[in-house]
């Protein structure tokens, strides 16, 4: 942790940063949005907001810490020299948005370590939801936040009563795949739920909407600050095979639960496409 700056401090601007850009985001929708570009599949789409939204975080970061380091969906990475880097994701569910369906956020985060979700330790967080515009936050060690209030996942229960969060993937292989895993496991809950957003998801955990989250797939500025919002909300956030949360899966929520979980995913091998 550099010498100039506290944890309270990095939650504080993660909070307005994210609250900037969700305003931006939420007030500058059209009626009628467009793509404007596609990434891995066409039906991974990027819409203007996502590249303004960017845009104005990356500004805001800049003139409040300009030795700061930046992780972006749109623009990717931005050298700097104090340690810390600010992970983002300025619209997290796009899709969502481009059809208008009430599940996007802005996810800011500030982890020190390689940008790597298997190596950083995240210090920071914010998600703000815009269509409802509530705030999620949370420090390293100092709990989490909704709007302000203190949250705390839910009690532990059986598998068989919990409220289930996942996503899928863009690629075609990646979604068969899913979708297998998808039969062994709705059986064993109480049901699924798929809203579209991981920051979201993630901190639905932390405020008991959701029992349990898990999803293969996620890139670091989808899990940065949601993950933490949850764990430091209670949950367990981890991966299988006793490996992190990282890209080949992320599980959250009450630790015997995710402990369940975690075994019905690794049984049917739910970290691989085959």
């Amino acid at each position: 942790m550099p010498d100039d700056v506290t944890v309270a401090d990095l939650r504080d601007l993660a909070e307005r940063l994210a609250r900037e850009a969700g305003e931006l985001v939420r007030s500058g929708r059209p009626d009628q949005v467009e793509v404007a570009a596609t990434k891995s599949t066409a039906t991974d789409v990027v819409t203007r907001m996502d590249a303004d939204s960017e845009a104005l975080l990356r500004r805001e970061i800049a003139a409040a810490r300009p030795d700061d380091a930046i992780l972006g969906e749109e623009e990717g990475s931005s050298s700097g020299t104090s340690g810390i880097t600010w992970v983002i994701d300025p619209v997290d569910g796009t899709v969502n948005y481009l059809y208008g369906v009430a599940s996007y956020a802005v996810s800011v985060a500030a982890v020190v370590g390689p940008p790597d979700p298997r190596e950083w330790t995240v210090l920071a967080g914010a998600v703000h939801s815009v269509v409802d515009d509530r705030t999620w936050t949370a420090g390293l060690g100092a709990g989490a936040t909704l709007d302000g209030r203190p949250v705390r996942v839910n009690a532990e229960t059986g598998l068989g009563q919990c409220l289930v969060g996942t996503g899928f993937g863009y690629d075609a292989d990646r979604r068969r795949a899913q979708a297998r895993v998808l039969v062994d496991v709705l059986p064993q809950v109480r049901d699924i739920r798929r809203l579209g957003s991981a920051a979201i998801d993630l901190c639905l955990v932390a405020t008991g909407e959701l029992d349990l989250y898990y999803e293969r797939g996620l890139n670091p500025w989808d899990m940065a600050a949601g993950a933490l919002v949850a764990q430091e909300a209670g949950a367990r956030v981890t991966g299988l095979r006793g490996r992190p949360a990282d890209r080949e899966m992320v599980v959250a929520g009450p630790p015997e639960a995710v402990a369940r979980l975690v075994r019905v995913l690794e049984d049917v091998d739910a970290d691989r496409d085959s």
